[in-house]
């Protein structure tokens, strides 16, 4: 998050996080269900638990709420150090790991310091920047001032160890074919 406008994101999405309703999927105003299963809740814990030793702070969540079921609150960290692994895992829970720059050039190195890349977002009031960010970040997929890049007409895929291939849109059903190139010359 760019240094100037960090404090004040990271309160906003917290204050947003803390209003978010938690529950299984099929009852009414739910808005986050369960993670996949133990392993994975305990991964996230994890992630967060090594990142607040290494001096983040957080702001809301942090935690599985009592209960049964693999949930895990929404959690905003800020001062997240760089080269803290959160940063460079993918987390598939509900964590917003917070680390500020000063410079594009820092975020996108910031960006890209990882053997991940699924997806990435970017946010910026001036779309020729943030289209010059979108397209250095090494990921499959990058939305920009938005929070879902999914949508059925588009691919669906990662780079690096995110996956290799593409499901969806266009791009997805090359997958389910084959190429044949045949030259001749008569």
């Amino acid at each position: 998050m760019a240094r100037p406008v960090a404090g004040e994101f990271a309160r906003k999405l917290a204050q947003a996080m803390q209003s978010v309703k938690i529950g299984a999927g099929l009852d009414d105003g739910v808005e986050l269900g369960p993670l996949v299963n133990a392993k994975t809740r305990a991964k996230v814990a994890a992630l967060v638990a090594e990142a607040l030793e290494d001096g983040a702070s957080l702001l809301t969540g942090g935690k599985a709420p009592p209960g049964p079921g693999y949930f895990y609150e929404p959690t905003v960290l800020t001062g997240v150090r760089p080269g803290n692994r959160i940063l460079a895992q993918e987390i598939f829970g509900p964590v917003a790991a917070i680390c500020e720059f000063d410079t594009v050039d820092e975020a996108v190195a910031l960006a890209n310091d990882t053997e991940f890349g699924l997806v990435a977002f970017v946010h910026c009031r001036d779309l020729g920047t943030a289209l010059a960010v979108a397209g250095r970040i090494e990921s499959g997929m990058v939305g920009i001032n938005r929070g879902m890049v999914s949508e059925p007409a588009a691919p669906f895929g990662g780079w690096k160890q995110s996956g290799v291939g593409r499901e969806g849109g266009h791009d997805g059903i090359l997958e389910y074919l084959e190429t044949k190139y045949i030259a001749a010359t008569w």
